[in-house]
């Protein structure tokens, strides 16, 4: 990265003096470097930034024979359309240490024609392309429809090889690349998204977008689904990137970033979740080591800090009225001030990134823990991960950490037993209307529609026009024939009512059940699941109904809510270590590019 820095420094300085590298008398007629010229120029220059005259040389004829390909290719593209493209290569196959090397091709191919030739020529496989921060599609669509364009600068991300995962739907089992995982994940959280309170609240689990209170946030349905998707993606690839595996990350990361496109810019100003995956993003491409491929680093970390400031207040007085605490987030701002010191560094801008150096090393100081406090913590039974986070929202002060974990996690019990209390009311209230002779699923609807008001809901079944054109289906009139021919038999109507429930509306089971107790179905007997959308009939499609509960279904849910923390603030939750190599990193860059070591 030092000779990057001396490059960009040295670039800064020809382009104000309007010096051309690539031509007279820098460059003979033949390409070739006049050495006398550029021997008289790297003196000059070395003495004016003061860098060893070997390293400037070089640096000065690395940039003018990357002038002279460029100059090449533009040529070769203006007489026949073959494109140059800058590669930006995984660490592992770089020949040379060189990180980037260059491709002609066609722009009219698809990005796999495209793949091809690069694992072709670099003996490597399974590989996603990425352009200004966004995946080109490996599909039907043509590079230049995806503005790729001659000296687009493409960073080659190596992804893991196939797996092998489980049977889907009776099909046989088969191998997938590393995009199904970011199917699955988007199927899961899409199925999470679209449920609206039609299932069973004891047995299927329901999304709902919350403030820091718990207290559910009223957002549009399609603003909502692209909201849940953004956030499920970014779980996924921050538990990805816990375990360094950045390029599986960025591989989620990007498309939540995709998602939180979709939603109301007023939203994404008022939480902080849109500001952590720019920061996230921008981690990544530094644990990959392409922070120079990538023109939007720099974009992506101006968003963070504005979304930052916003969401926080200038002085952070937002949050302080939100949370009674600014130390925790004190982690995100230490991560801003790193990257763009790195940044800075990389275009050039050793004072700025020194700059941001020491604010990083000022928050790293304030945020390093006392190891002994950290125990004390643990020894009163607070987890490490309550401890570390205690500790630095009360910015050290162990009795203040204290008082703040028990009244997180008193908070976070509330917060538990109000939507206990939901989920209960809400049953009660489906369990109502299911008794006056609606289905299960109208009466979910229905109190879905009137915010759990029993009342509205019913009021809202009885109106034929609002049941029509609301969806809601009639009075369950197959089932209140059963209720009749089981009564006809001698049996008290609310018990067949209990068992038919219990039953899923099975006849002869609830006869039999009534029969072997009494006239009266078990008090023990759990509740069933509820039935699939696919009716008497199993499914052999991976498509599933709205709503619709089939192990399919299950399986995807429960494998997207792995990858939701427990804690609210995991996201907040860092051992420093890799924040601290970055510092020693930046810091030996800057030793070794500064004035005063030569």
């Amino acid at each position: 990265m030092a000779e990057q820095y001396i490059q960009s420094k040295l670039v800064s300085l020809l382009k104000q003096e309007k010096i051309k590298l690539w031509s007279p008398p820098f460059t003979t007629d033949n390409n070739e470097a006049n050495q006398q010229q550029m021997q008289e120029l790297a003196v000059r220059y070395s003495q004016v930034v003061d860098f060893p005259l070997l390293d400037v040389q070089r640096a000065l004829e690395e940039i003018r024979s990357e002038a002279i390909k460029k100059g090449k290719g533009n040529q070769t593209y203006r007489e026949t359309n073959v494109a140059t493209l800058e590669l930006h290569l995984p660490k592992d196959i770089r020949t040379g240490g060189k990180k980037k090397c260059h491709l002609e091709t066609k722009l009219d191919i698809t990005t796999q024609v495209l793949m091809n030739k690069i694992t072709e020529k670099f003996d490597i496989k399974h590989i996603k392309l990425i352009l200004n921060g966004k995946k080109l599609s490996p599909g039907k669509f043509r590079l230049d429809a995806q503005n790729v364009k001659n000296n687009s600068k493409i960073m080659v991300l190596k992804v893991s090889e196939p797996e092998c995962k489980r049977v889907m739907v009776e099909k046989e089992e088969k191998t997938r690349l590393q995009d199904e995982s970011v199917q699955r994940t988007r199927k899961g959280f899409e199925i999470l998204s679209e449920r609206d309170g039609s299932e069973d609240p004891a047995t299927t689990p329901f999304l709902e977008i919350a403030d820091q209170k718990g207290n559910p946030i009223q957002i549009p349905a399609k603003e909502k689904k692209a909201l849940i998707l953004a956030m499920g993606f970014h779980e996924k690839g921050r538990a990805l990137m816990k375990r360094k595996e950045y390029a599986a990350a960025l591989c989620h990361l990007l498309p939540a970033d995709e998602q939180f496109s979709k939603c109301n810019s007023a939203l994404l100003n008022t939480v902080d979740n849109y500001a952590v995956l720019q920061l996230d993003i921008v981690w990544c491409y530094r644990g990959l080591e392409v922070l120079d491929c990538l023109n939007d680093c720099k974009q992506r970390l101006q968003r963070a800090e504005t979304c930052f400031l916003r969401c926080y207040g200038e002085e952070q007085q937002r949050l302080q009225q939100i949370k009674r605490n600014t130390g925790g987030e004190d982690v995100l701002f230490l991560r801003l001030y790193l990257l763009q010191s790195l940044l800075a560094y990389l275009n050039g801008h050793g004072t700025q990134a020194a700059e941001k150096l020491r604010k990083g090393e000022t928050l790293y100081s304030c945020l390093t823990l006392d190891p002994d406090k950290m125990m004390q913590l643990m020894s009163m039974g607070f987890s490490e991960q309550e401890a570390r986070l205690g500790l630095r929202a009360c910015r050290g002060n162990v009795e203040h950490a204290v008082a703040h974990i028990t009244q997180r996690n008193k908070e976070r019990e509330e917060i538990k037993w109000k939507e206990r209390e939901n989920r209960r009311r809400r049953l009660e209230g489906i369990n109502t209307l299911v008794e006056l002779g609606y289905s299960n699923k109208s009466a979910a609807r229905a109190l879905h529609e009137t915010s759990g008001d029993v009342d509205e809901a019913y009021r809202l079944l009885l109106d034929s026009r609002e049941a029509s054109s609301s969806g809601l289906a009639q009075p369950d009139t197959n089932r209140q024939t059963k209720v009749d021919q089981m009564a006809y038999l001698g049996f008290q109507r609310e018990a067949v009512e209990a068992a038919l429930r219990l039953t899923r509306d099975d006849v002869f089971k609830a006869t039999q059940m009534l029969l072997d107790n009494q006239g009266q179905p078990p008090a023990d007997m759990p509740s069933p699941s509820p039935p699939s959308s696919s009716s008497e009939e199993p499914s052999t499609s991976n498509s599933t109904a709205s709503g619709s509960s089939s192990s399919l279904d299950s399986d995807l849910v429960n494998e997207v809510l792995e990858h939701i923390p427990r804690h609210e603030e995991d996201y907040l939750d860092v051992t420093l270590e890799e924040e601290s190599d970055l510092i020693a990193q930046i810091k030996s860059y800057l030793d070794r590019t500064s004035p005063s070591t030569h």
